[in-house]
């Protein structure tokens, strides 16, 4: 089975500019642009609950920060990844 590419999954390929009209695309790259900035986010966070851990911090301080419980954040982040 061979792998699909991002612009196949989108199906970008199959748009013909002879029947789709272009437009600015500023909403494109704003979408595009806010995704890339929540996975850098949550590589952030990631980090930050890997430290926090390594420091000695339990999952009750660690949920607490998150705004949820410890079963919450060791659900999410406990495992390793």
């Amino acid at each position: 089975m061979s792998k699909v590419t991002q612009h196949e999954a989108t199906g970008l390929d199959d748009l013909d500019p002879a029947t789709a009209p272009a437009r600015d695309a500023v909403h494109f790259r704003r979408i595009v642009a806010a995704r890339q900035q929540v996975s850098d986010a949550e590589d952030g966070l990631r980090e930050a609950v890997q430290a926090a851990r390594e420091a000695g911090d339990s999952w009750t301080i660690i949920g607490a920060a998150m705004d949820t419980t410890r079963q919450a954040a060791h659900e999410r982040f406990g495992r390793a990844r």
